[in-house]
């Protein structure tokens, strides 16, 4: 497509769910913003292969990022979808303990959720959860009432909307080739699907390219290695549960947490079907293929949960991958959400590591960057 633009005010990179939320949050601040997204359409990759759930705010260190914008997202976005008639359910998730140490582990995560303020957080014993689930095979469980699912299409549709509706532009099918500082901005390049160059001055860059996040930030001038912003691929594939075997199902249900992930849980859509998954592992490569040979470490994995699941039950579905800022290997690292002036680059707003809860983060991480802006105003 043709850009017929010299000058903007806000240029944002990356049309996820991040990103549209931005647009449509702070197109209210002015009247030339223009998100650019390499994709045909909106929320291509990291953003349309999740879980689809909303979440409180338990897993996460008290006033990390990821905590303070989950649990304000969990409220904001609940609001929006009452408000615009978004299609979700609060159907709560049990994260359950097979054994006394798991127990501890559940006990670990209700002090932590309730330091976030998670307040409607409970453990429940064995009887309690079998009333809740009758078929499921555990010794306790921690339950999140405000834990719940989104149709995730219809959220980003929403936000797409309203941005367009208050003067926001859309360049789809574009991708940046490069940022350079100005003395009044950024000139940015970016090509089109025909492979045709376009430049134009941008006051503001907002980088929100999850998967690519790092990328955009090198070509901007940062040395991503030295600032910690190189991005990991870590890939989480999903099987689908069948065999009427999901209609034993009625709530989210999660073990605890591993060092790199939430576990492999079970995932209710809103059409009422089930998925396992995911698992994690890093790859190299953006890969959205499913290994079906994974399907034995599913089965070992969810067993000792579901013991009426058979192998023949369970079938590839999907995978996606994560925008990981932390290495194998590596402790846990929060989002970053930076205004890059101390590195030389003010006006530039990176957003890396963008992984869960981003989804639910979504409404609060735009709010908390239009912050930013008004600060740069």
């Amino acid at each position: 497509m043709a850009i017929e633009l010299e000058k903007v005010e806000i240029t944002i990179i990356g049309a996820g769910v991040v990103g549209l939320a931005l647009a449509a949050e702070i197109a209210d601040t002015s009247r030339e913003i223009l998100v650019i997204e390499r994709h045909e359409h909106f929320g291509q990759e990291t953003s349309s292969r999740n879980s689809e759930v909303i979440h409180a705010g338990i897993y996460y260190p008290k006033d990390s990022l990821k905590a303070k914008l989950c649990v304000e997202g969990n409220r904001l976005l609940y609001q929006i979808c009452a408000q615009h008639q978004i299609p979700h359910q609060k159907i709560g998730k049990l994260i359950v303990a097979l054994n006394d140490e798991e127990v501890e582990g559940l006990e670990s995560l209700l002090a932590r959720g309730r330091d976030n303020g998670v307040s409607d957080l409970q453990l429940l014993s064995q009887k309690e959860v079998r009333q809740m689930e009758p078929h499921i095979n555990v010794s306790s469980a921690l339950w999140s009432g405000s834990t719940g699912i989104i149709d995730t299409h219809s959220l980003m549709k929403y936000f797409e909307t309203s941005a367009i509706s208050k003067g926001v532009d859309f360049a789809y099918g574009c991708e940046v080739e490069s940022i350079e500082k100005k003395t009044d901005g950024y000139e940015v390049d970016i090509r089109d699907a025909d492979g045709e160059r376009f430049s134009f001055l941008s006051r503001i860059v907002i980088n929100s390219a999850g998967l690519c996040a790092d990328k955009i930030a090198a070509l901007a001038g940062i040395d991503i290695d030295a600032a910690g912003y190189r991005i990991h691929y870590c890939k989480g594939e999903y099987f689908s549960l069948g065999g009427g075997k999901h209609k034993s199902i009625h709530h989210l249900i999660y073990p605890p947490p591993t060092s790199i992930s939430l576990g492999i849980h079970v995932v209710l859509d809103l059409q009422g079907r089930v998925k396992l998954g995911p698992n994690a592992f890093y790859v190299n490569e953006i890969d959205y293929q499913v290994n079906e040979a994974h399907k034995k470490d599913f089965l070992e994995s969810v067993i000792p949960i579901l013991p009426f699941v058979e192998e023949s039950d369970i079938t590839p579905d999907m995978a996606g991958i994560r925008p990981k800022l932390q290495a194998p290997e590596d402790p846990v690292r929060d989002f970053v959400i930076s205004h890059e002036a101390t590195l030389g680059l003010p006006g530039l707003i990176n957003l890396i590591g963008i992984e869960s809860p981003g989804l639910t983060a979504s409404p609060a991480i735009a709010k908390y960057v239009k912050e930013m802006i008004e600060e740069l105003s």
